[in-house]
């Protein structure tokens, strides 16, 4: 049947498209300009600046640029341009509501198929773009390979979304990053981690997951009760290195990140203590820490008015402590030359802000730690793409890299804050969000 169609239809074209290849379009040659510009590397903005852009990539970055001839020209004002942002810790198949009785992980496996939560994905990788975030890693807690079919549905243009590096299933110690399950429950750890021991079965499972389409390789150290060795961990840092991807270590408590600097992992994801003898190997080693503080705001979602009072009380000065605590670690890591690299851990839902406005405020929250504007940029531009080993191809503005940008209002080196005022957001030269002549969204007044 496949065959007489396929006969039906080339027989229906004309005689003279036949052997012929189809005439490709000339790429479109856009050119933006804007008051200022901040190319990701510099700690100064360009004023008048001109970006041109010829298909998905950028041309050329200057001041004042002349414009060739029949050049679309998108003037963008009283805006500053950057580069499209970076989320390096991020889950798109995943939402947690926690007012409406979310539980986390638990409860998403429990309701959601991996296929519901790729449309969610879509969802959300819509709402991070249109923020300005045009690529993130996705690492892990998407089920059964979600996060690769929602890189590939984005890739092949049947959804908007930003530029996905994914880790599939994280690899893991036994009991994943769940309680303890009954027997009959146990499969379900298996739908969201690779529960590995030994060594063996530690390189097996990132061969798994680079078959399976893995970017990067996501590794639970410890889940509070039970820690990786650090012969699993170099086995696993070395496989990984050896096929050219990075590794992303889920590290909670101080023994879990020593033998995460020691084994050789990329980047060190949260580090809430970061111990001081860890520093300096970091430093020598260039590996990145990932900090997904949240600003100290967010502990006053713990409504003292619902529920047991006391309770609510205990929770929001627990919250207190271990944000400053965190925020404390960040500046000495900053201090001593660890690398940062932003990503926001972003999975709860916040009333009032899409998930991308959402995870924004979570690098912008980086300054309650005393990072400089220019360093959260970096953090969220070519630091972060140097980690994801994408810096060829985005995390600054100059020639030959993709024409990924977003324009915000004000100028986000002397304000951070301005990164909330998003006009203009651009991916691969395409323009998905132009908000120049709509109201400003008023969410200053925003509770977490």
């Amino acid at each position: 049947m496949t065959t007489v169609i396929g006969a039906a239809l080339l027989w229906s074209l004309p005689l003279s498209s036949w052997g012929q290849a189809p005439s490709a379009e000339k790429p479109t040659r856009i050119a933006l300009r804007a008051a200022r510009l901040f190319d990701g590397k510099s700690d100064r903005v360009l004023p008048d600046a001109v970006v041109l852009i010829e298909g998905s990539s950028i041309q050329a970055v200057g001041t004042g640029l002349a414009i060739p001839a029949g050049t679309r020209v998108v003037d963008l004002g009283d805006v500053t341009l950057l580069p499209g942002l970076i989320d390096a810790h991020s889950h798109l198949l995943m939402e947690d509501d926690t007012e409406n009785g979310g539980d986390g992980v638990f409860s998403t496996l429990l309701q959601r198929s991996t296929a519901e939560r790729a449309l969610l994905g879509a969802k959300l990788g819509r709402e991070m773009l249109e923020a300005g975030v045009t690529t993130v890693r996705d690492v892990g807690n998407s089920g059964v390979n979600g996060d690769v079919a929602l890189r590939n549905a984005i890739q092949r243009g049947w959804v908007p979304g930003p530029r996905i590096s994914a880790c599939t299933r994280a690899l893991a110690p036994h009991g994943g990053q769940f309680p303890t399950f009954q027997l009959a429950a146990q499969p379900l750890i298996e739908q969201e981690y690779v529960t590995i021991s030994g060594a063996e079965e530690a390189r097996r499972a990132v061969r798994q997951a680079i078959a399976d389409g893995a970017d990067c390789i996501k590794v639970i150290v410890d889940n509070g009760h039970n820690l990786l060795s650090l012969e699993e961990l170099k086995v696993i840092a070395e496989e990984a290195h050896r096929q050219k991807r990075p590794v992303a270590a889920h590290t909670t408590l101080d023994e879990s990140i020593r033998i995460a600097v020691q084994a050789g992992v990329d980047s060190i994801e949260h580090g809430y203590s970061l111990p001081d003898d860890v520093v300096a190997p970091m430093v020598r080693k260039r590996i990145f820490l990932v900090p997904t503080d949240g600003p100290l705001e967010v502990c006053d979602s713990f409504d003292e008015k619902v529920g047991n009072v006391e309770r609510q009380r205990k929770m929001k000065e627990r919250c207190r402590r271990n944000i400053t605590k965190a925020q404390d670690r960040l500046r000495r890591a900053v201090a001593a030359g660890v690398r940062i690299a932003a990503g926001s851990d972003m999975y709860i839902v916040l009333r009032g802000l899409t998930r991308g406005q959402a995870s924004v405020r979570w690098f912008i929250a980086y300054a309650e730690a005393g990072l400089k504007p220019v360093e959260i940029l970096r953090a969220a531009t070519v630091n972060a793409a140097e980690l994801l080993r994408m810096q060829d191809r985005v995390g600054s503005l100059e020639p030959n890299k993709l024409a990924d940008l977003l324009a915000v209002e004000g100028d986000p080196l002397k304000d951070i804050r301005a990164l909330k005022q998003v006009r203009f957001v651009m991916k691969d030269g395409q323009v998905v969000l132009d908000a120049r002549a709509q109201p400003k969204r008023v969410d200053e007044a925003v509770r977490f």
